[in-house]
């Protein structure tokens, strides 16, 4: 088996070598104990969404990954790939950003203080 890292470096050149784009990979082993990456990609069209899944699976069965799952290959508008500790989410654009999966996995943001004046303006 190969380590998480080689995998996720797989799935994106995979998602690269067909044109994937706005390829997010995101750490998520601190959040959950289901899966330790989320690789998530933008496709043009439903078709490029299938050929890049095909790709994701092809690339990743010859290095010795287990493909545990696919969901959504019938629409293409959102593909799930399930390679264990590895997720990937392949999106048309209009569905990444309704879900927005970014901001639902990423680190919080730190807290940022902002000095308010104690000046009142009338």
């Amino acid at each position: 088996m190969i380590s998480i890292d080689k995998q996720v470096k797989a799935v994106v050149a995979a998602l690269e070598d067909i044109k994937g784009h706005d390829i997010l990979v995101l750490n998520v082993k601190k959040m959950t104990s289901l899966f330790d990456t989320i690789v998530i990609a933008s496709a043009d069209s439903a078709r490029q969404g299938k050929a890049l899944s095909n790709n994701v699976q092809e690339k990743l069965k010859a290095l010795g990954t287990k493909v545990y799952g696919v969901e959504g290959e019938q629409t293409g508008d959102w593909i799930l790939v399930d390679l264990g500790s590895v997720i990937v989410h392949i999106m048309q654009p209009a569905i990444r950003q309704y879900y927005n999966l970014e901001e639902l996995w990423a680190p919080p943001a730190r807290p940022t203080r902002r000095r308010v004046s104690s000046k009142v303006v009338s």
